[in-house]
């Protein structure tokens, strides 16, 4: 605990002092603080070999800068004049509406968005105008009695066809002005405004409305084809699809559109059986669980193959087709009319396999002893075989992958540097941009070659093993042959747990404790365990995973490592070892600049170095909690130890809310106030004076919030422990989901680890650059893309680049340098790890019966168990 004079008095345990009277409308960590703006550009870095590169930026041309876009609002209703939604219908209407309506509309072509917006080169004629808009749909003809479903196929009688028209009335009304000039102000340097947003993302619904015209599935700002040859099996009825990711981005050397290869999950079309047989990897349908089966299949469109109409699926019926009756009023009572004169008329129920049997000619096989689909309405069901039906193509998949899914997508859908430029070149002279009337109209022309930028390439950092020897990376990787770790442990009580019967304990322990010897560490077997070896079953997903990890780090404050080994050799051994050596305090190397305290603009302050990550739980699982991670440095001036503190947080929130949480008593009990009282317990009593922060899995349209709240709590905590004068700061965003590529311009190859962007692609005004310090070994390498929010600290632009670069290089667990800074690895390694403490449990309680209440709102979750004293500063998430 920490006294009221700050952070030299963090051994102590005396009261604290109230935080600050707030007023309750007011979040505490909002009060009294400026406003931050995103910094700007401060040079660019000139270290490394230069090198020439291609990127996935195709140039834009615009001719017509004086040119501007209109907004319109467009509002659907029907005719009993509720208000339309769907995108399906919106898209269709409204190109329905242009073929009819084209000279009212002055000829113009418009970009729509398939929801509410609607944009023009110039303004049409009128500020406001209605329209009335007709869609006629083909429909099967209903015999008398007959359901939607049936159909006289194969009794000879060839079914009729009727147009049912449906009427809307569309209006559109006037929104705003955006000129095109204001991208091109953007990319002579002035800040990218709204407007300059707002026209980029014009442009970008241009794309998306060609991609729909195609009949493409969209995905944000990806498209899909409906074509057999993109698609990967990967197992449990789903595919993988490629399609091509496409944007316009303001850049340096201008406007820019980043076209790239995408890849989505869809459900495997086909047979409706088939789909399930294989999503629930039974072997006949009377295996089926029909529970998970109603679940996964509801809300899915489907073919029917009788009569080749689309439904969607509500849910399943009670009982199987030949128990199932068309009941009553409610559904489809069938009339069936008897031979006997004397019973003409009478109305008699008939079972759904009886229906397709006597009424369509077709004699049910398998499906009959299956339940039927639901295809009407909550109150009038409409019930079809199984067999009969198909799922349509193109149906997103949004469940998590298993990692058997996840390896075989990878494995698939990979494509080296020269296989995905030529893909992309050929995408790009496919679907023809310059001849779309609307951009056309922009004057707008797009080059059809990748572009051609510089690069850098930095030289790797050195690092010290043991016996101060030096190591050289090359290509990014090192190995320990015929080396000790820096600072190995000497372990003197261990103990192997195993829960794999195919697994031979013994053999293990001899050959892990003869590998460790020439690493450096010494081990023992007697007296209770600093440490536990465990042997899962299975290497990915185990069940007693997120168990096992909770009883030890919560209850008996052990470190473990589990393992569950296919093949045992002296390299396996030793990467258990490097990850065993770190969770236990030993060191296994060291940046050589780090070893000898010479790290530029740290070397002589007290510096913090901060990773903040949040994982969400998987898609369509709204109920799970977020868990937000931060890292924190240890041991300064070292930037290679880190420690962690973890909460959860309300599902899908991306902001981190538990940075600072004063309590009613005074005392904060957030994140960064455990990270700060370790690092000055860990630093010779040293208080941080500079604070590096790396912030993962956040888009650009959140860097302000950012720099304005979670940087807010953070000053707040620091505030809190009495401290007056505040860190400086240096605030940097990695992201890793973009979509930009680097390509060698002289070979095949993955461009060079250490491989750094800082000119024509980048963005015109903010502080950014790519970085690829790793070395792709498969695929295409993605590189990180840095964004520098905010620098107090005064770093020049090839001190950041170093720092950042030779932080890929002190990550404990490899001896590879990773694609991205160590802190937010670690931090995604916290979060995910314990998120498994809280995998299995009941999510209405937690094992405290506590629950936490978010800022964002009041909205409960369970509080994750709170590390065992003994393992709560180390590195147990490496």
């Amino acid at each position: 605990m920490e006294k009221a004079g700050g952070l030299e008095g963090a051994d102590q345990s005396p009261p604290l002092p109230p935080p600050p009277v707030v007023p309750p409308n007011l979040k505490p960590e909002l009060v009294d603080l400026p406003k931050r703006s995103i910094s700007s550009r401060c040079g660019v870095g000139n270290c490394g070999r230069r090198i020439t590169l291609l990127t996935n930026h195709f140039k834009v041309s615009v001719n017509a800068s004086d040119a501007s876009f209109y907004q319109y609002t467009v509002t659907i209703s029907a005719e009993d004049r509720k208000i339309t939604e769907s995108k399906n219908i919106g898209r269709r209407l409204l190109d329905r509406l242009y073929q009819t309506y084209s000279s009212e509309l002055a000829g113009k072509r418009f970009a729509y968005d398939g929801e509410k917006s609607l944009y023009t080169v110039g303004p049409l004629p009128q500020n406001k105008s209605e329209f009335t808009v007709i869609l006629e749909e083909s429909r099967a003809k209903r015999g008398s009695g007959s359901p939607d479903s049936g159909s006289p196929a194969g009794t000879g009688k060839r079914s009729k066809q009727c147009f049912q028209s449906k009427t809307f009335k569309v209006e559109i009304s006037y929104a705003a002005k955006i000129p095109l000039k204001s991208i091109a102000l953007a990319l002579k340097g002035n800040e990218v405004d709204n407007s300059a947003q707002d026209a980029l993302r014009v442009l970008d619904i241009v794309l998306r409305q060609q991609a729909a015209n195609r009949g493409c599935l969209l995905v944000r700002q990806s498209f899909f084809h409906d074509d057999s040859r993109n698609f990967v099996d990967v197992g449990g009825g789903v595919n993988g699809v490629r399609g091509y990711h496409s944007s316009f981005r303001p850049t340096q050397g201008g406007l820019s559109l980043n076209m790239d290869v995408s890849t989505t999950m869809i459900l495997k079309p086909g047979p409706v059986i088939d789909f399930l047989i294989a999503n629930q990897n039974v072997r006949e349908p009377r295996n089926i669980d029909w529970a998970k089966a109603k679940k996964m299949l509801k809300n899915l469109r489907i073919k029917t193959r009788h009569r080749n109409m689309e439904f969607k699926i509500i849910g399943l019926s009670e009982k199987p087709c030949n128990q199932q009756f068309f009941i009553g009023f409610l559904s489809f009572l069938m009339k069936v009319k008897n031979n006997d004169a004397a019973n003409e008329g009478q109305t008699v129920e008939i079972t759904v396999n009886e229906y397709f049997a006597k009424h369509c000619g077709i004699e049910l096989t398998f499906s009959a002893f299956l339940p039927c689909l639901d295809v009407g309405k909550p109150k009038r069901p409409n019930y079809l075989p199984l067999e009969l039906c198909s799922l349509v193509s193109l149906q997103r998949y949004t469940k998590s992958l298993s990692s058997v899914q996840r390896a075989s997508l990878v494995e698939k859908s990979r494509q080296k540097p020269q296989e995905r430029m030529q893909t992309l070149t050929d995408a790009m002279r496919t679907y023809c941009y310059d001849e779309d009337p609307f951009l056309g109209a922009c004057g707008i022309s797009i080059g059809k070659q990748l572009r051609q930028i510089e690069g850098r390439v930095l030289e790797a950092p050195k690092l010290k093993v043991g016996n101060s020897e030096d190591c050289v990376p090359r290509n990014g990787r090192w190995n320990f042959n015929n080396k000790t770790f820096l600072n190995p442990i000497q372990i003197e009580r261990w103990i192997v747990v195993n829960f794999s019967a195919r697994c031979d304990t013994s053999h293990i322990s001899r050959e892990l404790i003869n590998c460790g010897k020439k690493k450096g560490i010494v081990a023992k077997l007697p007296e209770p365990p600093q440490f536990i070896l465990c042997v899962l079953p299975e290497r990915k997903n185990s069940d007693i995973y997120g168990p096992w990890k909770k009883k030890c780090l919560c209850d008996f404050g052990i470190v473990t490592q589990c393992i569950s080994p296919s093949r045992i050799n002296d390299q396996y051994l030793t990467n258990v070892l490097l990850k065993i050596n770190s969770k236990l305090g030993g060191i296994n190397s060291l940046l050589a600049i780090e070893h000898s305290s010479h790290i530029p603009l740290i070397k002589d302050t007290p510096t913090l170095i901060l990773g903040m990550d949040i994982s969400h739980g998987s898609p369509g699982q709204s109920d799970i909690p977020s868990i937000a991670a931060v890292v924190g440095s240890q041991r300064w001036p070292l930037i290679s130890r880190y420690r962690a503190s973890v909460r959860t947080q309300s599902p899908k929130v991306e902001m981190i809310d538990a940075l600072y949480k004063p309590l009613a008593n005074g005392k904060d009990s957030g994140i960064i106030r455990e990270l700060l009282v370790d690092f000055y317990k860990t630093s010779q009593k040293r208080k941080p004076k500079q604070i590096i922060l790396f912030r993962d899995g956040v888009s650009e349209s959140q860097f302000n919030q950012v720099l304005n709240i979670e940087l807010e709590q953070i000053i707040k905590a620091y505030q809190h422990l009495g401290e007056t004068d505040v860190p400086k700061f240096t605030v940097i965003v990695a992201q890793k989901n973009h979509h930009t590529k680097l390509f060698q311009a002289s070979g095949p190859e993955n461009v060079p680890p250490g491989t750094v962007v800082d000119t024509t692609i980048v963005h015109p005004t903010n502080y950014d650059f790519y970085m690829c310090a790793h070395a792709g070994m498969i695929g295409t390498s993605r590189p990180a893309h840095y964004h520098v929010l905010l620098d107090e600290i005064g770093f020049s632009p090839d001190h950041f680049q170093n720092l950042i670069h030779s932080l890929s290089y002190v990550y404990q667990r490899s001896t590879t340098a990773i694609s991205i800074v160590a802190p937010v690895l670690y931090a995604h390694l916290a979060a995910q790890q314990m998120g498994q403490f809280i995998k299995f449990e009941d999510l209405s309680e937690t094992s405290s019966g506590q629950r936490s209440i978010t800022s964002a709102g009041s909205i409960p979750v369970p509080e994750l168990p709170r590390l065992h004293e003994r393992v709560e500063g180390s590195m147990f998430f490496c």
